[in-house]
């Protein structure tokens, strides 16, 4: 019969699993308790870092039907539980493996199905969901402020079109205002 105290930590894995967006699985074997701090507070903001009995984990991923984890529930392993942006976890395991080569990146949980740590390393090289959202943003509103921009200047030129007639017309008319004794009205009585 099992102890309630792994039953209730089976329990917590395989809930952690479930509701996750991601889980990545780490092999930390030469890393010390200092750096394994390092590591959670880097993964903080994204991630919940924890340390795990295999035997405990194989049989919360077994009850969770996520038997593919189970070729990666070997050595030392933690669990990354990613909720959110699953680029933001990925980068920092990968920012702190390039400086504490012992950190292995085994694979984990990505949109519910298991993936290996080459699918982990492309997602640590994808931007972060912040910066494509701006990027398309951007790219929305390049063509209006273009357009904007257009049709500022076809009514400026509009303007400036009316403008340039109407001088025109008040140069080429006689004065409206000129009387018969005025020098255009003779002018044109002597010419005729």
């Amino acid at each position: 019969m099992a102890r309630p105290e792994k039953v209730a930590v089976v329990d917590e894995i395989r809930t952690k699993l479930t509701d996750a967006d991601t889980a990545v699985l780490t092999e930390y074997r030469g890393l010390t308790v200092t750096q394994l701090a390092e590591l959670r507070a880097a993964l903080r903001p994204a991630a919940d870092y924890k340390v795990f009995k295999n035997t405990l984990a194989r049989r919360a991923a077994d009850e969770a039907g996520l038997g593919g984890l189970m070729p990666m529930l070997q050595g030392p392993v933690a669990i990354a539980f990613v909720h959110g942006d699953a680029v933001v976890a990925a980068k920092a395991l990968k920012e702190f493996s390039t400086v504490n080569p012992a950190l292995v990146v085994k694979g984990g949980l990505f949109g519910g199905a298991v993936v290996d740590a080459s699918a982990f390393g492309a997602l640590a090289d994808v931007e972060p969901r912040d910066v494509l959202l701006a990027r398309l943003a951007g790219g929305f509103q390049a063509p209006l402020t273009k357009a904007a921009s257009l049709f500022g200047v076809f009514t400026r030129n509009f303007a400036y079109g009316l403008k340039a007639y109407a001088d025109q017309r008040s140069t080429s008319e006689p004065d409206a205002e000129a009387g018969p004794n005025s020098p255009i009205a003779t002018t044109e009585k002597e010419s005729t």
